[in-house]
């Protein structure tokens, strides 16, 4: 490619909404938290590696029967609140702007429990009903990379 000699309309995204392709055999619902895999396929929150989160499913999707990619889910990154974990992995106050990680796709803790979960997101604030977390697909990876 050379470089221009002239304007260029260049294309944007507009909106906060984005589409994902989901990965083989995974139905996810509405409102609940969203990953992306290491070949780039949307799961579902879940104790696992080498996923890092992307935001809050907009809708359902079912792709329980297809192949990687043969379904999509409406997605929208931002500020989400989830459920706390408990005990030694609860999410207080102090944690605020700190990395949390998923236990599954409504629930997020304080620690990876020893490498076993991955990052969903960061610890906006924390109130009586469970943590809010800022989704932000690129920062997240940059701050557990």
């Amino acid at each position: 490619m050379t470089a221009l000699t002239a304007g260029r309309n260049t294309p944007q995204i507009a909106g906060d909404i984005r589409n994902g392709l989901l990965a083989a055999s995974t139905t996810v619902f509405a409102g609940s938290l969203l990953m992306r895999n290491a070949a780039g396929f949307v799961v579902k929150g879940a104790t696992a590696t080498g996923l890092v989160g992307i935001g809050r499913a907009e809708d359902a999707g079912d792709n329980s029967t297809g192949s990687a990619g043969d379904a999509a889910v409406l997605y929208r990154p931002g500020v989400f609140r989830f459920a706390n974990s408990a005990g030694a992995d609860e999410i207080t106050v102090a944690e605020i702007g700190d990395v949390v990680f998923a236990v599954d796709d409504q629930t997020v803790a304080k620690t990876d429990a020893t490498a076993s979960r991955s990052p969903a997101g960061f610890v906006d604030d924390v109130d009586a009903l469970g943590v809010w977390v800022r989704f932000d697909e690129v920062l997240t990876k940059i701050a557990t990379a």
